[in-house]
């Protein structure tokens, strides 16, 4: 009797920081460009690579990313203001030595939460900084004609291939392949690459013409993780009881973390366990409205707020996280995720060390790649492409 193999689901688990070192290297090197808190960089880390360099212009994020990567260098310089031979120097690596770089160019302009082509070319409030940032791709490309690396992988918003921004997605692919790359450019969702959240990516591959192999990605996972399996503290509901009542009290157990974002252990919340004050969500107009939701439902009045269903994967986490503002809120009790929760959902490693205050932890977390997508896009490269090009 024929028919189709059962699929198997794994149980969602995450990395610890200390099983990410013991991953045994693959021996391919790889640097970092707009690396933010290093959710790239972790993905890699995860599928074996040593990524030996990184660069970062924000103050907090690239401290972050010292406390999580000490054995990388981590260079603080405007992109602007780098040349190629700086990188090389750094890396003690040659023209076209290089397996692979990596970037994330800030996607303000062409986020689908934000107002498309209004305000290209302008000086804007990004992160802790002003700055133009809708010419960054520019700057990545010119990295890659100077360094030549077997393969780049870039990432940007969904909204860089809608609207008005597709003009701009074609002349950023024309300068991908004028710096003698085969290239190639695919939208991926974190929510089939074994990441419980519902994540849109335009994934960029681009593939050195000598090496005469074409750009690959992952194949999406058969299954997705749903919130409740991701967070399985978050209390045990009957979606369809009639007598259901959201609450605002905290959910029973959760890995605990203290101010500073260390993990403390797994604890009740009763006895020492750590939600940040600044979720809750009951003093503003964002929780009233909670109230109104239901599971799974987006707000009319509030358009990015939304109460994620416990059993699909969450919505797209933004890089604002404050209790007053819309956004993904908890989908069982009157606040916003807390940080150690967040990185649960973000799929980054339970003793992942985040710093400062508690919107500048959710910020690090809502703009970064997730780490399970990017080891999903590691491996294909791996296997697809630079194992491929050793071989001959």
């Amino acid at each position: 009797m024929s028919g189709q193999a059962k699929v198997v689901k794994p149980e969602y688990s995450i990395p610890t920081m200390t099983e990410v070192e013991s991953v045994s290297p693959n021996g391919y090197k790889a640097i970092s460009t707009f690396s933010g808190c290093g959710g790239s960089s972790l993905g890699y880390r995860m599928a074996g690579y040593q990524v030996v360099w990184a660069n970062e212009f924000i103050d907090i994020a690239a401290r972050t990313y010292r406390l999580n990567s000490p054995q990388a260098i981590v260079n603080q310089a405007d992109i602007r203001q780098l040349k190629p031979s700086d990188i090389l120097q750094e890396i003690g690596m040659s023209v076209g030595e290089l397996d692979l770089m990596d970037g994330s160019p800030p996607c303000a302009s062409f986020s689908t939460a934000g107002q498309g082509s209004k305000h290209w070319g302008e000086v804007k409030t990004y992160s802790e900084t002003k700055q133009r940032v809708d010419d960054l791709f520019f700057e990545f490309a010119r990295l890659v004609k100077g360094l030549q690396p077997k393969v780049f992988i870039a990432e940007n918003t969904s909204g860089l291939i809608k609207g008005k921004a597709k003009g701009y997605f074609k002349l950023i692919l024309q300068e991908l392949k004028s710096c003698g790359y085969k290239v190639e450019a695919k939208l991926l969702d974190a929510q089939w690459l074994g990441v419980p959240q519902s994540r849109q990516r335009v994934i960029f591959c681009g593939v050195r013409q000598d090496l005469d192999l074409s750009p690959v990605f992952p194949q999406p996972l058969p299954y997705r993780y749903s919130v409740r399996e991701a967070l399985p503290w978050v209390r045990k509901i009957n979606l369809k009881a009639s007598n259901y009542v959201p609450s605002n009290r905290p959910s029973p157990t959760v890995l605990a973390s203290d101010a500073t974002g260390n993990t403390t252990g797994r604890a009740q919340f009763s006895s020492g366990g750590y939600i940040e004050a600044e979720t809750d969500m009951s003093p503003y107009a964002v929780g009233r409205e909670w109230d109104k939701l239901r599971m799974g439902q987006r707000s009319d009045k509030y358009f990015n707020l939304s109460k994620p269903h416990l059993d699909r994967p969450c919505p797209t986490i933004t890089a604002r996280g404050r209790a007053n503002t819309a956004g993904v809120a908890h989908p069982t009790e009157r606040r916003k995720f807390s940080i150690a929760e967040l990185r649960c959902i973000c799929s980054f490693p339970p003793d992942f060390k985040l710093i400062g205050t508690y919107p500048q932890q959710w910020e690090r977390l809502g703009r970064a790649v997730p780490p399970l997508m990017m080891k999903a896009i590691a491996e294909s490269i791996t296997s697809g492409i630079l194992q491929e090009a050793k071989s001959g």
